[in-house]
């Protein structure tokens, strides 16, 4: 028997997101940046307070922040939270994955044509230098998980790709066909699931596979906390490394061969960084819990948002998929001059973004019914389907 998952109510929700929900405004971008809790404030604060009261000693509360962070990706994604490496962005964490592989088995990565731009830019600059980036066309999306296991050789050091475009909010299909190619051939997997986690349950596409993620959106954490869930027992020695890699054996002698942590959450850290993100990420994650906004409460939520923008936008070209498992926590309209599109919406307290032609409509847990009704008037005003296309 299933069990039923308590409603989430985003009219009752709204009153804890006070401080973001400007009046009038509509604000659209769960996929880009969620409004925070106004509990986010109250860890904000006890960084403060613990800096003040303990100056340099702070780093032990502040470890606890990062720990309570790392536990949550580890009951997000599986695994054990020590092998869970937090950075300010997914852009260092990537590189850090890249600068650990084996390149003396070749130069051959092989990718999506739909990577978001940290992955996309790095790969790009990495061709410049002479290694060989095959970027699989997205479409058709339903064989592109068996034209990616298609493209690994033998050459082939390591398979990126995300788990949900961040153009169209496509869910990939069958990336578990792709995953098993590359280990087959003996290279690594990264999965980027910042359009993923948070916005649907986790699904164990490869529990080999490095897998990049962050708060800055569905997980309402802020900007500053991102993670990779790297695989249990990996020994890689990351080129591109911080002090902090091998902090339990700071006051040993050093000298010889540069040391690495046993768990994969110090083996690919880095340096000194800010504790205030996690210090806001532990305040949310705690308000999540207290709210019952539980992974898969807030999909449900984000199915009948999603459903009811789809419904809202007959007569235009929606490039999201219309399945329910096929759809990620956001809605996509191919849209001419889309960019002048946002700012005239902007005018009208509605709050959304674009990429090339495409706009993208995220609700998020605070939106109600009534503000996504006020948003697809306002699109049909400013946007005629006549005038769209």
């Amino acid at each position: 028997m299933l069990r039923a998952v308590p409603a989430l109510d985003p009219a009752t929700l709204r009153a804890s997101y006070a401080a973001f929900l400007a009046p009038g405004r509509v604000l659209l971008t769960g996929h880009s940046h969620q409004a925070w809790p106004d509990a986010a404030r109250a860890g904000l604060l006890r960084a403060w307070d613990d800096a003040a009261r303990l100056a340099d000693d702070k780093w032990g509360p502040a470890m606890e922040a990062a720990d309570a962070v790392r536990a949550n990706v580890a009951a997000r994604l599986g695994g054990d939270p020590a092998d869970v490496a937090l950075a300010a962005n997914t852009h260092e964490l990537v590189t850090r994955f890249l600068s650990a592989l084996d390149w003396s088995r070749g130069k051959h990565l092989v990718t999506t044509a739909g990577e978001f731009h940290s992955i996309r830019r790095q790969l790009g600059r990495l061709a410049e230098e002479g290694v060989e980036v095959e970027a699989v066309p997205v479409q058709p999306l339903d064989t592109l998980a068996a034209r990616l296991a298609e493209a690994v050789r033998d050459d082939t050091v390591a398979l990126l790709a995300s788990t949900v475009l961040f153009e169209t909010s496509s869910v990939v299909p069958g990336l578990k066909t792709a995953c098993e190619a590359a280990h087959a051939r003996g290279a690594a997997v990264l999965l980027d699931s910042y359009h993923d986690v948070g916005a649907l349950p986790w699904r164990p596409v490869d529990p080999e596979a490095f897998v990049v993620g962050g708060g800055y959106k569905y997980l309402q954490w802020g900007e500053g906390c991102c993670f990779m869930r790297v695989p249990a027992g990996c020994a890689l020695r990351p080129v591109y490394t911080g002090w902090f890699a091998d902090f339990a054996h700071l006051a040993a002698p050093q000298g010889g061969r540069i040391g690495y942590g046993e768990r994969g959450g110090e083996r690919f850290a880095g340096s000194t960084y800010d504790p205030i993100s996690h210090y806001r990420a532990r305040a949310v994650i705690d308000f999540f819990r207290d709210q019952g906004m539980t992974p898969e409460a807030l999909r449900a939520l984000s199915l009948a948002q999603t459903e009811h923008l789809m419904n809202g936008l007959e007569g235009y070209e929606v490039l999201t998929p219309r399945a329910d498992e096929a759809r990620g926590g956001f809605v996509t309209v191919r849209v001419t001059d889309a960019s002048a599109v946002v700012k005239a919406l902007r005018e009208e307290d509605v709050v959304v973004d674009a990429r090339g032609d495409k706009l993208r409509f995220g609700p998020a847990p605070y939106v109600t019914e009534d503000e996504l009704d006020r948003a697809l008037a306002a699109f049909r005003r400013v946007c005629p389907p006549d005038r769209a296309r």
